[in-house]
């Protein structure tokens, strides 16, 4: 911990942990009115470019719920470089999006160490690029409750584009499946996965995380807006808290 203010109904604490030999800047805030039982806790993964400040306007919305957060500045500020990524794939290297990953993961077990914060009441929430990571932690981290994915879609590597890929070599498929939140989906359960998204969505179209869901098991759901935005947006806050109260009980 490198800093700490008062944000009224919230206390805010600027973080750095290590992951995957880097430092990771956070931002955890934590509901002032304590709870007994401790606050259940959201990772806040942000889509790409945008940093953990930016992420606040949602992370005071769910400490207002009684969530406390953290948000992570994420590594290239969440942007990819698949084609990079993928050299470091065949040369035996740990990609970036692999430790982004794992940065997400460390984020959580930050939460659980917290003596605010229940440890089993844990949920990631991501936008965007940080929805991907978000559904492929939240897989592979057997303790959370859950994830909420924002604007956000798989890479669908099984469809069309396989041949294409398969003319790349079996390395480039094998990195390809391993970034792709579609892959991971069936080690959710029975964990809850949420998806939110707008039909407007111009960058990322609501049919394609229309597809991710289909692959997807049961528990799930997804909600569809009407905002004309990419990202979250003031219609999609409803689900949000209905979502995330159902996840951690």
């Amino acid at each position: 911990m490198i800093s700490s203010e008062d944000a009224g109904a919230s206390s805010l604490r600027e973080l750095r942990f290590s992951s995957r030999g880097a430092e990771v800047a956070a931002l955890l805030r934590e509901p002032s009115a304590k709870r007994p039982e401790g606050f259940p806790g959201v990772v806040l993964l942000p889509g790409a470019t945008v940093t953990k400040e930016q992420e606040q306007g949602l992370a005071e919305l769910l400490s207002g719920l009684g969530y406390a957060t953290i948000a992570l500045d994420q590594r290239n500020r969440g942007g990819v470089d698949v084609g990079g990524d993928l050299e470091m794939f065949i040369n035996g290297q740990e990609p970036t999006e692999h430790k982004m990953v794992h940065d997400a993961l460390a984020a959580a077990e930050v939460l659980r160490m917290q003596p605010e914060i229940d440890p089993d009441r844990i949920v990631y929430l991501g936008e965007s690029n940080g929805g991907r990571f978000a559904i492929i932690a939240s897989a592979l981290d057997r303790r959370s409750r859950g994830v909420v994915a924002i604007s956000t879609c798989g890479y669908d590597v099984e469809g069309e584009e396989i041949d294409l890929l398969r003319m790349s070599g079996p390395d480039a498929v094998r990195f390809l499946r391993s970034i792709d939140p579609d892959t991971y989906l069936e080690r959710i359960p029975p964990r809850r996965l949420v998806m939110i998204h707008s039909k407007n969505d111009t960058v990322i179209p609501v049919d394609s995380a229309s597809r991710t869901y289909q692959k997807a098991l049961e528990p799930k759901a997804m909600h569809i807006v009407d905002c004309a935005t990419h990202g979250r947006c003031g219609e999609m806050d409803p689900y949000i808290e209905e979502e995330l109260a159902r996840m951690v009980g």
